[in-house]
Parts: structure tokens; sequence; C-alpha cells
């Protein structure tokens, strides 16, 4: 949501990527991928350039020979390359997150890279109140449904958790043939959510650009 806000707030294109989708088995797939991230960039300049999780192609470097490893290093390897080239980058602006920013190759991290750190806390219970208030404005929810008290439910829930607790309690309801959506579907949403060992587990998100 911080990357997206700084992309409205300069009349910038958003252009999101997760890093784990740029991890791929076959020799080169990663790299051409980065490749043509940043022609798409280029091609819509002024433009954000999003990519989350990133620790998933630029973890700490390892003596690992599989092949897996070896591909994954050339895509971080090609990310480095395309960011390293800052004046023919134009007006494009890389933001990453990740949960764990102690695995990051601090080759990443050099300045004129990845060089400005923004420490993103887990909201507390109003700042959750509030994020189950957005994520459910264009729904129907039910009278049952307190918001304070959803906050409460989900402590030490991310902003992404908040956000799938709201989408999962909403296909509860689908598949129930149900309008509106209830108390019960937002809990029942929420054991899912834990259960599935997200974020609500994971320490704070660091952005950084």
């Amino acid at each position: 949501m911080l990357a997206k806000a700084v992309a409205n707030e300069t009349d910038a294109t958003f252009i999101k990527m997760a890093g784990s989708e740029l991890v791929h088995k076959f020799i080169g797939e990663g790299a051409k991928l980065v490749r043509d991230l940043f022609e798409v960039a280029r091609e819509n300049e002024p433009a954000v350039l999003f990519i989350d999780e990133i620790d998933a192609i630029a973890a700490k470097r390892t003596d690992s020979k599989t092949s897996g490893d070896a591909e994954v290093q050339r895509t971080m390897m090609q990310l480095l390359s395309e960011m390293d080239g800052f004046d023919e980058r134009g007006e494009i602006r890389i933001i990453a997150a990740t949960n764990r920013f102690d695995m990051l190759d601090s080759a990443i991290l050099r300045p004129g890279r990845f060089d400005r750190l923004i420490e993103v806390p887990k909201p507390d219970a109003e700042g959750r109140e509030l994020i189950f208030q957005i994520h459910t404005r264009d729904m129907e929810v039910a009278d049952d449904v307190a918001f304070d008290e959803l906050a409460e439910m989900a402590t030490n829930a991310s902003g992404a958790d908040i956000q799938a607790i709201c989408t999962e309690a909403g296909m509860f309801a689908i598949r129930d043939d149900r309008t509106e959506i209830t108390m019960t579907d937002f809990q029942d949403a929420w054991e899912k959510i834990e259960d599935t060992d997200t974020d609500a587990t994971a320490g704070d998100a660091v952005a950084f650009a």
C-alpha cells in the first residue's frame, strides 16, 4: 500500500511484481523477467516499480551448487545490473518490501541501489480496525459485525493478513449463497489465515527504495 500511495502521489504508473514470481527453474528465465519488468517500466514512465518479497531473489549468497540457487543468483545479478544503470533508468523509482531483512544480500543495500530503509510495523488495534473498514467498504456486511472486536481478534495481524481475512470471509458468504458477510465469517476466516502461517507470525516488514 505504501508503494501504491507513492505512485498515486507522483502520478506515476504503478507496477507490482512478487519476488517469488521471478524465481524459475529454467536457466535464464528469471533474469529475462527482470529485464522485461524494467522495460515495461521504461515504456510507462514515470513509474514506480514495486517488488514484494524481494528476499526470494536477493537472499545472502551461499556456496550452494544447486541449479535452483544458481538461477536465483543470476536473477539477483540481473536486478543489480538494471539498478546500476541509473542514468538509463529515467523516471523509474524502485521500492521493495520484505519480512526478512536479515536475509538480504549486502550487495543490494549498497548506495545507489536500495539505500533508504523504512520499517513498517504491524498496525495497532486502531489501525487494524481502520484497515478492516477499508477492505469491507464495498462489501455487504451484516449488522452483527463489530470492527473493534475484529481488530482485537486479529492481534498481530499485518495489513495483508486483514485483507486476506476480508477476502476469505466474503468467500464463505458466497459459498453459502448469502449476500451478507457475518461476524462468524470473519472469525472463521481469521482461523483459516492463522492456520496458513502467513504474515501473522512473521516480523515487521521493511520497505526500502
